[in-house]
C-alpha cells in the first residue's frame, strides 16, 4: 500500500517536475476532457499557461471544478503521484500576467534581465485553487 506525502513533499515533487500536467475539465456534454498541458505552481495553487479561446477554458467558464494529476515511476516501488482537485478560474487582465509569466520563466531558469516586461497577447492562465489534494507514494510506509 502506498503512504500519503506531506504538503511540503507534494510542493517538492511537483517543482521537481517541469513538464507535463494531465489537466481535466467536464465537456459541455458532461463528459471529462483531458489534455496534458505545461504548469508551474505558486503557493499551493496551480497555473496553466495556455491560449485565450480554448476548449479548456470554455469547459473551466461553464464549470470551474477541474482536477490535475502528475504521476512518475515504472514499478510498483517508485510510482509516486499526486490528483489536485479544486476550482480553477481564468486569468485574463494582462497586468496580473505578466507576474505569473515571469515566474514561469524565472523556474525554468530565465535571467531576471531577460524577463518580459509586457504580457503575451491572447494568452490566458488558469489559476487552479486546491479543495482536495490526493497523493500517493509507495516507496513510503503507508
Amino acid at each position: 500500500m502506498a503512504g500519503k506525502m506531506t504538503r511540503d513533499e507534494v510542493h517538492a515533487f511537483l517543482d521537481s517536475r517541469p513538464g507535463w500536467i494531465a489537466l481535466t475539465t467536464i465537456s459541455k456534454s458532461g463528459h471529462p476532457h483531458t489534455v496534458p498541458i505545461g504548469y508551474f505552481r505558486k503557493g499551493d495553487e496551480v497555473f496553466i499557461g495556455c491560449r485565450a479561446g480554448t476548449q479548456k477554458l470554455k469547459n473551466i467558464e461553464r464549470n470551474p471544478k477541474v482536477s490535475v494529476m502528475l504521476e512518475t515511476g515504472s514499478s510498483m516501488q517508485d510510482i509516486k503521484g499526486v490528483c489536485i482537485q479544486g476550482t480553477a478560474d481564468i486569468v485574463m487582465d494582462p497586468a496580473e500576467q505578466l507576474p505569473l509569466l515571469r515566474h514561469s520563466m524565472a523556474l525554468r531558469g530565465t535571467p531576471e534581465d531577460q524577463l518580459p516586461t509586457e504580457a503575451r497577447p491572447g494568452a490566458a492562465y488558469i489559476r487552479i485553487r486546491p479543495e482536495k489534494v490526493i497523493s500517493w507514494d509507495y516507496a513510503k510506509p503507508s
